[in-house]
Order: C-alpha cells, then sequence, then structure tokens
C-alpha cells in the first residue's frame, strides 16, 4: 500500500523491461502474464481489456511528477505492452528520468491499478482477472524480480551488471 495525500492506494510493483530513444520514445512490458510478482501477485492476459488512454507516466508514483504520457497499450502473450513519449523538451523531470534508465539505475516499471475482478487462486496466488490500469511508473527497484532494461545508449555495462543480477534473484525467488 502507498499513502498519497492521506489516501491509501493499492500499488503493485511489476516486472519491466524497456526501451527508449534520444527523442523519448519508450516502450515496456509493464506485466508479463503467467508470471508473478515477489507479492505473489498474478495477472491474466485479458485483465487490462479496457485499459483508457493517454495514461499518466510518473517518475516513483509521484503523481506530481509525471515525466510523460503513455500513448499506447498491448496485451500480448508476453505481457501488458505501454508504448509512450517522455516529455523531454518540456519536463526536467523527464530529462532525469532518462539518463537513469539509460544508467541502468532507473530499470524497472510499476503499474498503478485497481482490482476488479479475480479468479481461483494458483498455488496461494491471486490471480487478478480484471484491472483498472490507473498509471505507469518508472522505478528503481521494481517489485519482480526478473526486471530488466533492453536496451538504451551509454548504459552496456550497467545493462549487463543489472541483468546478472535480476537473473539471480529470480533464482534464489524460486528456490524458497
Amino acid at each position: 500500500r502507498l499513502i498519497v495525500w492521506g489516501r491509501s492506494l493499492k500499488l503493485v510493483e511489476t516486472k519491466a523491461e524497456i526501451t527508449s530513444t534520444e527523442t523519448g520514445e519508450i516502450s515496456g512490458i509493464a506485466w508479463p502474464f503467467g508470471t508473478p510478482d515477489r507479492a505473489g501477485d498474478m495477472i491474466q492476459k485479458g485483465a487490462f481489456s479496457s485499459a483508457s488512454l493517454p495514461l499518466p507516466m510518473l517518475s516513483r508514483h509521484d503523481p506530481a511528477a509525471p515525466v510523460g504520457v503513455w500513448t499506447g497499450v498491448e496485451e500480448t502473450d508476453e505481457g501488458l505492452i505501454l508504448k509512450g513519449r517522455l516529455l523531454l523538451d518540456e519536463v526536467a523531470g523527464a530529462r532525469e528520468t532518462l539518463a537513469l534508465v539509460k544508467a541502468g539505475v532507473m530499470r524497472g516499471l510499476s503499474i498503478g491499478f485497481r482490482t476488479l475482478a479475480t479468479g481461483t487462486p494458483t498455488r496461494g496466488r491471486r490471480l487478478i482477472t480484471k484491472a483498472e490500469l490507473v498509471e505507469c511508473s518508472f522505478v528503481t527497484v521494481p517489485s519482480h524480480p526478473g526486471a530488466k532494461v533492453l536496451s538504451t545508449k551509454d548504459g552496456t555495462r550497467a545493462l549487463a551488471l543489472a541483468d546478472a543480477i535480476n537473473r539471480a534473484t529470480l533464482a534464489l525467488s524460486f528456490k524458497k
């Protein structure tokens, strides 16, 4: 739970794979279907079928820190794919976010959503079958251990290290 302005919000950290360009265009996997996050939540393909655009692109779930806009959403077999644009010319925080993504520091995405329906839990995990997508944020440490940046310029070593750490964390999380 996240408390914002005295209100309790339920937010779920997610696995994310991000690509970006110098023009601020960015895309990522906001949630891979069939894969639980660290809390054990799973979201079924089709849960976000009624997602409404444009969607706020935030930094660290801060509603006072928009850095861009998500303009495309697609549910594929791989997961929930978001496409959008960082407002590099208009918002200083967007330039900071891109620098952190390229450095491998801000390597995750996290979605804010409201659960509308759940299915039969599998192995004690909550299965979300319908949800309202509210926002998607850039975060430094995503809840899903498989989170990684796919490609950016000037961050090759940091990306390789982040990928190795994420693979090791994922392997350890399934041994419990």
